[in-house]
């Protein structure tokens, strides 16, 4: 099997050593211990891509070892690389579907809830209001009731259903604490004040839809079945719903938001016939009533008596196959790489996909169970495609989405890993992160994470966040204080910690490697930690530190693989 080399960042040191060491096995919880039985949805995903393998006359990777898949599952399901202990407890177990059981276990054992809950809860609300949203000045977004929303939504398992009609219907308080509280309302507070609500009609179709109709609003658009008059109609629904600002006594200073719906008297000035004008490129104006994307039709009184117009959106939305395939098609992405269409939140026949028919297949699952996403998750995670090696090959060279390619899912596609995952790695690794409390924290992080995200400014408040090798970035990975406290050799820390532990030098720098990226050194690695060794006047601890500042800083321990 070919290896994933080593690189490091510049001024990073080469590295080395070692073979695991076995600690005591993880309290066997109840989710463990219960019969792993792996869903036909596996079989599902599994025949219709080996199927694409063979129409390709592709070879897959071979399966990732044990360790690597840890690793990855780990970061996908919780944002974190595994602890030492939890990496060398799963490679130590020799029961029979091993793998099965892990993904049980992190998602249904009380112990990881909360991580899940909080990982989930940051990937959303990064979907939803951006990674920079609420931390703008005079934003009506308040980033805090936006996570505890979603880490609420998470942690009880709720349907993806149910979370999305709560995220379209919203009203209340933005704040947590304020009266009214209703962490929901975060997604489209701030949207639906922009002007007419532009904003709120194409991310919210994006988004749930996978229907991108921002370029609707002042055309036809030449390639996609969306139309002005589409994206007015949708638009529509949005047109009873008002943000009002809420401000600390006495001054100008803005305290929370409330999004509230009120009644709309239409463009022309009758609430029974509540219209809006658009205007054609050619300078004609339109009217528009509230139409779902399938034609469907609701009632065109303005009055919130009469028809809530959020209310029956949500009802559509939720009827539509569109909310299906587009969850299916996220999560896929996100376990994989890629997803079925590029990009993931476009879909429609302007826009084929990889594999049509297993997208279409997954939607329905997905609504015939409920739309239970740890299930989702647990499909996703068991199936083949997931299982492979990161080795691009000659046998299945034709597999390359990066330059334009269908992804064909015969490797597991190397991708960096996100700027939190980055640092709930270093944090949970080493036990590097902030003291203090969840608010105080996560304060840390943000402040932290303000270096990796990079805005673009388009139309509808994209924005990445990417390690693009920029000299503040270098600068902060390898002296910021993040990597001080995770290189610390003081009494208890992780390096302390490994120097104490083990049979032998060898053993605990091999328990580096496993750590930072879930394999034994090469020869060559040991070779290099050897000499070290040796400058550092055979002082083992500062050898191990020098060591693991260059894996953390190395480009091998920021891929996802």
């Amino acid at each position: 099997m070919t290896c994933i080399k080593l690189r490091f960042t510049p001024f990073a040191l080469a590295i080395a050593l070692f073979s695991p060491t076995i600690y005591t096995d993880l309290s066997t919880g109840s989710a463990e211990a219960a019969e792993i039985v792996v869903p036909s949805q596996v079989a599902l995903i599994n025949d219709a891509i080996e199927q694409g393998w063979r129409d390709y006359e592709i070879r897959p990777a071979s399966e990732a070892d044990d360790a690597t898949w840890c690793r990855r599952v780990y970061l996908d399901i919780l944002g974190r690389i595994p602890t030492l202990e939890e990496l060398n407890a799963f490679l130590a177990d020799r029961g029979s579907g091993k793998r099965a059981k892990l993904v049980n276990t992190l998602l249904y054992d009380d112990r990881f809830t909360e991580e899940y809950a909080g990982h989930w809860g940051t990937i959303w609300t990064n979907i939803l209001i951006g990674r920079s949203g609420g931390t703008e000045r005079r934003t009506l977004i308040n980033r805090d009731g936006m996570q505890k929303y979603l880490r609420d939504a998470f942690a009880q398992n709720k349907p993806y259903n149910d979370l999305v009609y709560e995220l379209v219907t919203a009203v209340g308080s933005t704040k947590p604490g304020t009266k009214n509280f209703n962490g929901a309302v975060n997604f489209l507070v701030e949207k639906v004040n922009e002007e007419k609500a532009v904003l709120a009609t194409s991310s919210t179709s994006r988004i749930l839809l996978g229907q991108q109709v921002q370029c609707t609003q002042c055309h036809n658009h030449p390639f996609n079945q969306w139309k002005q008059q589409k994206f007015w109609e949708f638009n529509s629904f949005f047109r009873q719903t008002r943000s009002l600002r809420r401000f600390v006594d006495g001054t100008r200073d803005i305290d929370h938001a409330e999004l509230i719906n009120e009644d709309f008297a239409g463009e022309a000035g009758d609430a029974e016939d509540a219209l809006v004008f658009y205007e054609l490129r050619n300078g004609l104006t339109r009217v528009a009533y509230p139409v779902f994307t399938d034609g469907t039709e609701i009632a065109k009184s303005g009055y919130v008596s009469d028809v809530n117009r959020r209310d029956e959106l949500g009802r559509l939305v939720l009827q539509s196959e569109f909310l299906d395939k587009m969850i299916v098609n996220r999560m896929w992405a996100h376990f994989l790489g890629f997803g079925f269409t590029k990009p993931v939140d476009d879909l429609g026949p302007h826009n084929a996909a990889s594999h049509p028919e297993l997208l279409d297949e997954l939607g329905k699952e997905v609504r015939q169970h409920s739309y239970d996403l740890k299930q989702l998750i647990t499909w996703i995670t068991l199936s083949r495609p997931y299982q492979l090696s990161a080795v691009l090959g000659k046998a299945n060279e034709i597999d390359d989405p990066s330059i334009g390619e269908m992804p064909k899912f015969s490797r597991f596609y190397l991708r960096q890993m996100s700027a939190e995952q980055l640092y709930q790695s270093l944090v949970t690794a080493t036990g590097a992160g902030a003291a203090g409390s969840y608010e105080e924290q996560e304060q840390q992080r943000r402040k932290w994470m303000r270096q990796f995200v990079v805005a673009f400014g388009t139309d509808e408040g994209g924005e990445a966040t990417t390690f693009d090798g920029s000299i503040p970035q270098a600068l902060m990975l390898f002296n910021g204080d993040l990597t001080k406290n995770a290189t610390s050799t003081k009494t208890g820390s992780f390096l302390d910690r490994i120097q104490k532990g083990g049979r032998s030098t060898r053993e605990r720098l091999t328990s580096l490697f496993m750590a930072a990226v879930a394999r034994r050194p090469t020869k060559n690695e040991v070779s290099v930690a050897g000499k070290l060794y040796v400058a550092r006047k055979n002082n083992e601890l500062e050898m191990l530190q020098d060591m693991w500042w260059a894996l953390i800083n190395s480009n091998e321990f920021i891929m996802q693989h």
